[in-house]
């Protein structure tokens, strides 16, 4: 069982429902403003085996409709929601009882939630279940799921997630604007938190701020239109973060993340990664093949991104764009090796599904490693997150150096070619 004190939480979710000061004291200003919106909200997670059945039950604050299916490759169940406001400890997801390994929550796209079951074994949503509690009112929402074969399994999985991708976001209107268009891309989010710290801090959060005080520091000085990719705890698959940068014409798109290693706390430092089929070791490759599964750990399948090459002309604009992401990365090391500390390699090359864009200089920014205490105490720092995002916003001027645009020819039949020629690489 996942939560055991059930008078406890019958008393604060009593709370929450009649307009309660609080859950916790932590939480109160979410849970009072998700109240306040209509939402509804989860304060508990449990999990209960008996015999070929496993139930994850949830603790809501009003009845709401769950639809259910599996994914194989990995074996996952997939539950969307409407919008829900979970404040439940991220350790829940990470317990595993019977047929369940671990699950994790979030929004998957404005108005909808979702929780991706990670199986331990081929299991069927047996059924979804919603009962009242009284006398508090509570809804308690259980998901039972059984054992069953492989077969079985595979068949139930063909027909998978059937809905669009989330978080699409919209290009900005033509507005006649010739300043350079950056797009600040912060890694992960909603449903997919990406790296997690020892006490339970996750890289979705940490990149979303660093993210948004870089977009921050850009438009204050009146040089760039800026685009975020994400502007809230939402999921994006990778696919359509590139496409974001590419139906937008970004002239540059810088991707943020931070790394760990559990097994080697001792690892420490910025690196600054370029796209290349071909890595640079085989660190990076595990890197890459690691944020690649992004899409995966949301419970959905990776579509082919716009950076696939379809033809030589796009390839040879995808070589020339390359050169002018090598080129930005020279001068980010400059400007952050004065301010932070780099990895023993500063810039790595890997096949980053965020970096194929054809026709946009791109780069990915791992700030640090979650995993190494120094890191993670710096990571948290606004102080630090200004200096850094200050010297970035410096490189990003120094790649636009006597320019207030890039060029561009006309388009051919698979995106525009990116003749950058007045900034070298």
């Amino acid at each position: 069982m996942l939560a055991r004190r059930r008078p406890l939480r019958s008393a604060l979710l009593a709370l929450a429902l009649v307009g309660g000061t609080a859950l916790t004291p932590a939480r109160a200003p979410a849970q009072d403003e998700a109240r306040q919106e209509g939402r509804t909200v989860a304060i508990a997670a449990e999990l209960a085996s008996q015999g070929p059945v496993t139930k994850l039950t949830l603790t809501l604050s009003k009845a709401v409709e769950a639809r259910a299916f599996v994914m194989e490759r990995p074996d996952r169940a997939v539950i969307d929601l409407p919008e829900v406001n979970f404040q439940v400890g991220a350790e829940s997801g990470r317990r595993r009882d019977g047929l369940v390994s671990s699950f994790r929550y979030g929004l998957f796209a404005p108005g909808r939630s979702r929780i991706v079951v990670d199986l331990a074994g081929p299991a069927l949503v047996d059924r979804i279940e919603t009962v009242t509690r009284r006398p508090d009112g509570a809804v308690l929402l259980t998901i039972a799921f059984r054992r069953t074969e492989r077969d079985a399994f595979r068949k139930a999985s063909v027909a998978s997630d059937p809905s669009p991708s989330a978080g699409k976001a919209l290009a900005p209107a033509e507005t006649g604007d010739t300043r350079p268009l950056i797009v600040v891309d912060a890694g992960h989010g909603g449903i997919d938190p990406g790296a997690i710290a020892a006490g339970g801090a996750q890289e979705k959060d940490i990149v979303f701020g660093f993210a948004r005080a870089f977009a921050d520091q850009l438009r204050a000085s009146n040089r760039y239109r800026v685009q975020m990719t994400r502007d809230r705890d939402v999921f994006v698959a990778l696919s359509e973060r590139a496409r974001i940068a590419r139906e937008a014409h970004a002239d540059l798109f810088v991707s943020i993340h931070a790394d760990s290693i559990s097994s080697a706390p001792q690892v420490r430092g910025a690196t600054i990664y370029t796209g290349s089929e071909k890595a640079t070791d085989a660190a990076s490759a595990r890197l890459a093949e690691r944020e690649n599964r992004a899409d995966a750990a949301a419970g959905t399948d990776s579509a082919a991104g716009p950076g696939d090459v379809a033809d030589i002309l796009q390839e040879l604009t995808l070589r020339e764009t390359r050169g002018f992401s090598a080129g930005f990365a020279t001068r980010l090391m400059g400007q952050l090796s004065p301010v932070m500390e780099m990895s023993t390699k500063p810039h790595r090359e890997a096949g980053f599904r965020v970096l194929r864009s054809p026709d946009v200089p791109s780069v990915l920014v791992e700030l640090g490693y979650l995993s190494s205490k120094d890191d993670l105490e710096k990571l948290q720092s606004e102080e630090w997150r200004a200096r850094v995002t200050g010297s970035m916003a410096k490189a990003v001027d120094l790649f636009f150096a006597g320019r207030t645009t890039l060029s561009r020819p006309v388009p051919f039949a698979v995106g525009r070619a990116a003749a950058i020629a007045p900034v070298s690489p």
